[in-house]
């Protein structure tokens, strides 16, 4: 078999694998889950995995190729290296939270596309030779591979991780329009009128008065979200913690909570950029706006109940 056949294997098999991780849902297990053993066994084969993938470019980077038997050896090293990380993944049990596993199961997605792309890179470039996207593709797996350093060990540090990224979008939100509302006048004031109408042709491009009064509602809307989700972030570092089901649970709960509101915020921002259609901001974000309160009333009063109960577990109402 040619190494071109080989490496469609290679890449039909990753990519079954792949589709198993995407879909799959790790088990209980029989045995005790052992967080060390865990973190351990995963760093170890993200690094073979990463180790696997410079071979593999380096076999393919210059002449002379290697032969069949070499050819087919480096595919079944790959192959078992990103069944390795696949199976360890599958270790982490669904108890422990499932914003822990989603995060966990990104990065071995990650790591799996990031192998993939690899072998298309040198499945389309001449074989034997090192091509500027070869590298690039070889660069991206070890760097998928390195972020298992970085993943969070328990559902308590998934959480926060996650709080903040949430957080990060709505302030970004906020601080652009906060930005665009500071200019009093038009923008554009400078631009000559249009010699047929009679008047700039750029109305579509700044607010009128009547935007910036209903604007002044909206930004009212998106800053109580930003420092609801500043006082949740807060609480779950202070009083967070995964010991216990319960705890695990109430985790995830908050971050499904915050993942439901930072999408919304950044759906009303984009429907406040001119030119705005009144009636349609008004219509159009009414369910928005109502996932917002309803969703912010659910973590005020959660992080209430938390801080009351300094020492308690965390609430989430």
């Amino acid at each position: 078999m040619e190494a071109r056949e080989l490496l469609q294997e290679l890449c039909g098999s990753l990519r079954a694998v792949l589709a198993r991780v995407r879909e799959g849902e790790p088990g209980e297990g029989r045995e005790p889950f052992e967080p060390p053993r865990f973190w351990d066994a995963l760093g170890q084969a993200f690094k073979e995995t990463s180790q696997e993938a410079t071979k593999l470019s380096l076999a393919f980077s210059r002449p002379p190729l290697p032969s069949a038997e070499n050819c087919r050896k480096l595919s079944e090293d790959v192959q078992n290296a990103i069944l390795a990380v696949a199976t360890v993944y599958y270790w982490l049990p669904k108890g422990q939270g499932t914003t822990l596993r989603k995060m966990v199961r990104d990065a071995t997605t990650e790591v799996l596309e990031g192998m993939i792309q690899l072998t298309e890179t040198i499945l389309i470039s001449p074989l034997g030779s090192s091509s500027q996207e070869q590298l690039i593709s070889t660069g991206g797996v070890w760097e998928a591979c390195e972020q298992v350093s970085s993943l969070p060990r328990d559902n308590q540090a998934a959480v926060v991780s996650a709080l903040s990224a949430f957080l990060g979008v709505v302030k970004d939100a906020v601080e652009e329009m906060e930005n665009a509302l500071v200019e009093e006048q038009d923008p554009y004031s400078d631009i000559i009128e249009d010699e047929e109408l009679g008047f700039r042709g750029n109305r579509d491009t700044y607010w009128s008065e009547a935007d910036r009064k209903l604007l002044g509602s909206c930004m009212g809307l998106m800053k109580a979200s930003k420092a609801c989700l500043k006082k949740v972030l807060s609480v779950v570092k202070a009083y967070g913690k995964a010991d216990s089901p319960e705890q695990i649970a109430q985790l995830d709960d908050l971050a499904d909570i915050a993942n439901e509101i930072s999408p919304s915020i950044d759906e009303l921002a984009l429907s406040m950029y001119p030119p705005m259609n009144h009636l349609a901001v008004r219509l159009n974000d009414k369910p928005c706006m109502s996932t917002i309160r309803r969703r912010l009333g659910a973590v005020s009063n959660g992080c209430s109940r938390s801080q009351h109960g300094q020492n308690q577990e965390l609430h989430t109402g």
